[in-house]
């Protein structure tokens, strides 16, 4: 799959699920403006991935925001057991640390086969966290802070979003991806 093949399938999946579902009601915004920024990485080993972090995390904190809030950074095929990318998530972020970045940057993670602790495989609840590739999503704290101040309830939508697959179903999820992207 090329980086193209990749990046469309990720669009796909945040049109469709994170902002068509409401899963994230702050997405919409920042990706109508073209302020998503979407870099595959082909690093062949986790040192490399983490080399294209740490480009990515210097890139964010060095960007404009209105140019660039936020990059996902997607790897199709390294990581590909959720477990090894859980273990992984403690070297990302230590690697905001490293570069001074706590309290602005956070990281918010996605994969194929995400599963919170203590739920069955095929929970529903899991599928909030389910991308097509394994996802690091580079967020400004700034962000999420102007974002939770004009969503008053933002602690809910954890709890909102769950209910909102649980309803859908593993039918209604399927039937998501059953028609093709509009263009």
């Amino acid at each position: 799959m090329g980086d193209e093949d990749v990046i469309a399938a990720m669009r796909e999946w945040l049109e469709k699920a994170v902002i068509g579902l409401n899963l994230c009601p702050f997405a919409k915004a920042v990706y109508v403006k073209n302020q998503v920024r979407f870099v595959v990485s082909r690093a062949p080993h986790l040192d490399g991935l983490l080399e294209d972090l740490d480009r990515e995390l210097d890139f964010l904190a060095a960007a404009d925001p209105e140019a660039v809030d936020t990059t996902l950074l997607i790897h199709p095929t390294l990581l590909p057991d959720f477990l090894d990318f859980n273990d992984f998530l403690q070297l990302a972020e230590a690697a905001v640390g490293e570069h001074a970045l706590d309290g602005v940057v956070q990281i918010a993670s996605f994969h194929p086969a995400f599963q919170f602790e203590g739920t069955a495989p095929d929970d529903m609840g899991n599928f909030t966290n389910r991308a097509p590739f394994p996802t690091l999503h580079l967020l400004r704290e700034a962000s999420i802070e102007r974002a939770v101040a004009a969503f008053p309830e933002a602690a809910t939508i954890y709890e909102r979003n769950i209910e909102t697959l649980k309803a859908l179903g593993h039918a209604g999820w399927a039937a998501l991806w059953a028609t093709p992207p509009k263009r």
